[in-house]
């Protein structure tokens, strides 16, 4: 009796399987974009070959992740559309056995750099306008990738930032039409699915019209000639004046930065309490209140439970070109009787303790261990520790003369450094609040309670408040709140 070919076909397949080993999984396709690059990171388990090729109508790039199956959010197959400039639509299939095909319908005029990644290992592939369309070129053969040069230290998300008044440009320009994709009715073979017309959509111009008549209206009442009394800088702390304070530089917008979020849930209390859930909601409570007392503008680095890569919380400050950058976290230790608050500031440093939170925080980092030389280089040259020094010292003494009130006996832990991934390449004075142990039983029950983060965002405020008072400034009624 002759043996059925498809049974031919599968035990061939196991066959290999098993002389390879088990299969990897492709477990998430992430992607965040700027204004001139869009960069995707497909995660995989383990280490993998790929092969690539470029093809047309619709313009479109697929990468062949060999010996994987998808398993995205427990699916075998994921699609998702996009409102990107670059980048329409991304697709994952199993095209054959144990070959996960990473589709990417691109503009026509996008040109793809790929890199490979280990630890975690993850497929990028950056994103950029080029001159026009790219030519095809023939499919890659699966070969081990060798170590590539490391993406840009900053990849920035996708930022579901707080709407903000906009600084008005000399002149607004007209809105730019990108080109259109052509349309196509036949089934596109080698990516496993049918191909659609995708128009482009048309680029909106850098400030909108409504928002530009809101912000040129003038304000009802004549304003109070007190209030625009320029004060001079202080010195800092430590009796220095730094290039910040000498050049009369001025507090206008504040990033703040609520620590990790969606699969990202930090430390968890004994009792449940999510480090992600509790500082987005301190977050936004000083957000409302450094927009009411100071008049200064706030940006999130995320509004609601979204995970952002770390490097992309300090490249959105910087994008935004903010004044001043906090991330707020909350701390955990294995003896659960420690409580209180600390503040860190970006530097090298020998402290174990300070070492092991900055682990724990930097945990979701996507950087590489190729990369450390350039990352050592950007926190030693970091030419904004004084002045982050300064703001650290400002927010701990506000948080534990707040803090020191539920806890009399526990002692004042202090402004500390360390190496923390998202405080890395800020271009402004940046630091990273501890504000609470969920690991107390005691510090839990009360970050669990709405009056009590409120009173916790008001320290917060308070050492905003007074860090930006040190420096030149314009005297605003609303302080006096």
């Amino acid at each position: 009796m002759k043996t059925p070919a498809a049974l031919v076909v599968f035990a061939l397949i196991s066959a290999a399987q098993t002389e390879r080993g088990p299969l990897n999984s492709v477990t998430a396709v992430r992607h965040w974009s700027t204004a001139d690059v869009t960069r995707v990171a497909v995660e995989v388990t383990g280490s993998f070959l790929f092969r690539t090729d470029r093809l047309h109508g619709p313009e479109r790039v697929y990468f062949d992740i060999l010996d994987a199956i998808p398993h995205i959010n427990s699916r075998r197959s994921y699609t998702e559309n996009l409102d990107d400039v670059l980048l329409k639509r991304i697709r994952v299939a199993e095209t054959a056995p144990g070959v996960t095909r990473v589709v990417l319908d691109v503009a026509d005029a996008a040109e793809v750099h790929t890199s490979q990644l280990a630890n975690p290992n993850r497929l990028i592939v950056e994103l950029r306008m080029g001159g026009g369309p790219a030519t095809a070129t023939p499919p890659t053969q699966p070969v081990a990738v060798p170590q590539p040069e490391p993406p840009k230290l900053a990849p920035p998300p996708s930022i579901k930032a707080a709407a903000a008044p906009p600084v008005l440009p000399a002149a607004v320009t007209a809105p730019v039409t990108p080109p259109v994709l052509p349309a196509a009715s036949h089934a596109d073979a080698r990516s496993g699915s049918a191909t659609i017309p995708v128009t482009e959509p048309a680029l909106k111009p850098s400030i909108e019209p409504a928002k530009i008549a809101d912000a040129i209206k003038k304000p009802s009442a004549a304003p109070d000639p007190s209030a625009a009394a320029p004060k001079a800088a202080r010195h800092t702390s430590s009796g220095d004046t730094s290039l910040v304070r000498a050049l009369g530089l001025k507090i206008q917008r504040v990033v703040i930065d609520p620590g990790h979020g969606g699969h990202d849930h930090g430390t968890e209390g004994p009792h449940g309490l999510l480090e992600k859930d509790l500082v987005l909601d301190v977050a936004q409570r000083l957000g409302k209140l450094i927009e009411d007392r100071m008049g200064a503008e706030v940006i999130y680095t995320r509004t609601d439970d979204t995970f952002i890569p770390l490097e992309g919380r300090t490249a959105l400050a910087n994008e935004k070109k903010a004044d001043l950058f906090l991330s707020i976290h909350a701390n955990s230790s294995s003896l659960p009787r420690i409580t209180g608050v600390e503040t860190y500031y970006l530097s090298l440093t020998d402290s174990k303790e300070a070492k092991d939170v900055a682990a724990r925080e930097n945990d979701a980092s996507q950087l590489s261990v190729f990369e450390l030389r350039d990352l050592i280089q950007k926190i030693t040259l970091n030419d904004k520790a004084e002045e982050s020094k300064e703001f650290a010292g400002r927010i701990q003494t506000a948080l534990y003369a707040f803090s020191a009130r539920s806890f009399p006996t526990e002692r004042n832990r202090g402004v500390k450094k360390a190496p923390f991934v998202v405080l890395i390449g800020a271009q402004m004075p940046s630091v990273l609040a501890e504000i609470g142990f969920v690991s107390n039983t005691r510090e839990e029950a009360l970050l669990k309670k709405p009056d009590y983060r409120q009173r916790l965002a008001e320290a917060l405020f308070r050492g905003v408040s007074r860090y930006a008072d040190g420096l030149s400034h314009f005297q605003v009624a609303q302080n006096a709140k």
